[in-house]
């Protein structure tokens, strides 16, 4: 009786074991590619490949590490997250060697839309900061019926690329300064000459409160060496206030972005408290209110800047969590 007990209790221990490892491997990210009508797109992922995917997109500097630590309790959620490489960073790769390589808003948009149809989702939950929440943003906006939740960590990102271009408050304009110097030559030169301590510098200037390591940014500096990453960068920064051409493709899409269009997938809006790049108000404002008629949630994030999924990673996942089981 002892040995048969003995031998149902290690029978027992062995599969709790097995299930552990099983969810462990669910959960641990695993690289991977899919090939876009545009792009060779890297791309991490984690979580069942059976749910509800939920695409986590990064920003300018950044790469897909800035979710490591969201990305967990998301998987353990149940949720399939996918955290792909933006057009220009670490393995990411343009399929036509002489294609040339743009970035304005409405291309990084499709992009969106051309990664989820590349892995068959037909539906998605989006976030996104910076670059990435502009992307979200834009296929939220012109794709209504794929995008079932968005969690932008901004404001309302997209942008009027077809002018007039007028300049803003000083202090604004002051911040932006690295617009200004990638419009200039100097700038594309500075970029592919000093990527890696630029990117850093900025880190540490929209984030002044954020105390990184050399470890935590030496993961991710790999992805500014992407050959295209400098073309990128420069032509985002360029199209934005009329100084380089957009894609003709793009034309009447970027009519239709400058004309503000609301989003309807219910939204959460996150804010970084010390965000040098935009300080938020306490409270929704009206026009939060009238391109967000879903807004679902607001939160300002005391004690974090711009690279809110790195500085309060739980913040980001509970409220995903949150947005998704009310988006069911």
């Amino acid at each position: 009786m002892a040995s048969m007990a003995s031998h149902r209790r290690a029978f027992l221990q062995a599969a709790a074991a097995a299930g552990l490892a099983q969810s462990a491997q669910a959960q641990a990210s695993t690289t991977k590619s899919v090939r876009t009508p545009v792009l060779d797109i890297g791309y991490e992922e984690s979580g069942p490949r059976e749910g509800v995917p939920v695409i986590l997109l990064h920003g300018f500097p950044d790469d897909a590490h800035a979710y490591d630590e969201v990305a967990p309790a998301l998987a353990k959620g149940g949720y399939r997250v996918l955290v792909p490489y933006l057009r220009g960073y670490g393995p990411t790769r343009y399929r036509d060697a002489a294609a040339p390589r743009m970035a304005e808003q409405a291309a990084i948009g499709q992009d969106v839309i051309d990664f989820a149809d590349a892995l068959g989702l037909p539906r998605f939950a989006v976030a996104g900061f910076d670059w990435g929440g502009r992307a979200a943003a834009i296929a939220a906006a012109l794709h209504p019926d794929r995008v079932r939740a968005l969690l932008l960590m901004s404001g309302y990102p997209i942008q009027n690329t077809v002018g007039p271009f007028r300049p803003g408050p000083p202090e604004a304009e002051r911040n932006l300064w690295y617009q200004w110097y990638f419009n200039l030559e100097r700038g594309r030169e500075g970029l592919a000459a000093n990527r890696r301590a630029l990117c850093r510098l900025l880190w540490q200037t929209w984030s002044p409160t954020w105390r990184f390591t050399d470890e935590t940014y030496n993961r991710t500096a790999p992805s500014f060496d992407n050959p295209d990453f400098v073309d990128v960068v420069i032509h985002s920064y360029r199209h934005r206030i009329g100084n380089a051409a957009g894609e003709d493709r793009f034309q009447a899409v970027e009519q239709q972005l400058a004309q503000r269009p609301k989003i309807a997938a219910p939204t959460t809006l996150l804010y970084g408290a010390d965000d040098v790049l935009g300080r938020p108000s306490p409270e929704a404002t009206p026009a939060e209110r009238a391109l967000f008629p879903a807004l679902a949630g607001r939160r300002v994030i005391a004690g974090a800047g711009h690279f809110l999924p790195r500085e309060n990673p739980e913040a980001v996942s509970s409220a995903m969590l949150e947005l998704m089981a009310s988006a069911r």
